[in-house]
């Protein structure tokens, strides 16, 4: 079972890369009718939801793209700023949609906000609280617990990120649609770029979950 498992972990992140990034090059050759870039899609995006004082850059690196809260800046890379493929549209709308959600203070994003120093900490720290608290087991066992703790710290980032993003690509897809920015077409493009990006935030929560019964599994044989 436990061969199983640990075999999931290994290839289940590998196929989620693939998958997302192959999507991504497949529809990065299909280009919108209209011919807007994926920057112009953006900036429009913002405005109509006034946020005009949301800039946008251009990064380097490929799929970089994110929303900085502290900057108040959507960055977008190389394989989608300018660019007018479905792709680079579906993303640079989704990051967008992360900047709608802080402006509005939907509640998931806030809570994930919340949680980003502590899961930084936990995240860097917990393999060595749990590998210290193996080798003190007889005089310190806790340690073991305090690790475990930490991590599942991790995890609990990981489920409260899965409805920030998967709203966020909502509203991208319903603002395309509504606004008629992609046709009907080239919408179905769009979708399936941003599920296959979802896919990743899942498949970390599934492997995270699979190494957390594996520590505790671990703790409790001691």
């Amino acid at each position: 079972m436990w061969l199983i498992l640990i075999l999931v972990m290994l290839f289940l992140p590998i196929y989620a890369s693939y998958k997302v990034k192959s999507t991504f090059a497949d529809f990065s050759k299909v280009h919108n009718a209209r011919g807007l870039t994926a920057d112009q899609v953006a900036r429009q995006i913002l405005d109509s939801n006034g946020l005009y004082n949301v800039g946008i850059e251009r990064i380097p690196g490929n799929l970089s793209d994110h929303y900085d809260p502290q900057a108040n800046v959507v960055r977008l890379s190389e394989s989608v700023y300018g660019q007018t493929s479905v792709a680079a549209i579906g993303v640079a709308a989704h990051e967008c949609g992360h900047a709608c959600q802080h402006a509005e203070e939907y509640t998931p994003i806030k809570i994930r906000t919340s949680l980003v120093p502590v899961t930084n900490f936990c995240s860097k720290f917990w393999y060595f609280a749990f590998i210290l608290g193996i080798i003190l087991f007889e005089s310190m066992p806790e340690l073991v617990w305090v690790g475990i703790i930490m991590f599942s710290a991790v995890v609990l980032f990981q489920l409260v990120t899965l409805p920030v993003e998967f709203d966020a690509s909502n509203r991208a897809l319903k603002t395309l649609e509504n606004d008629c920015i992609l046709e009907s077409d080239e919408l179905g493009g769009a979708k399936k770029v941003l599920k296959a990006a979802a896919m990743t935030y899942v498949t970390a929560l599934v492997v995270s979950i699979i190494q957390l019964l594996r520590l505790l599994a671990s703790a409790k044989r001691r």
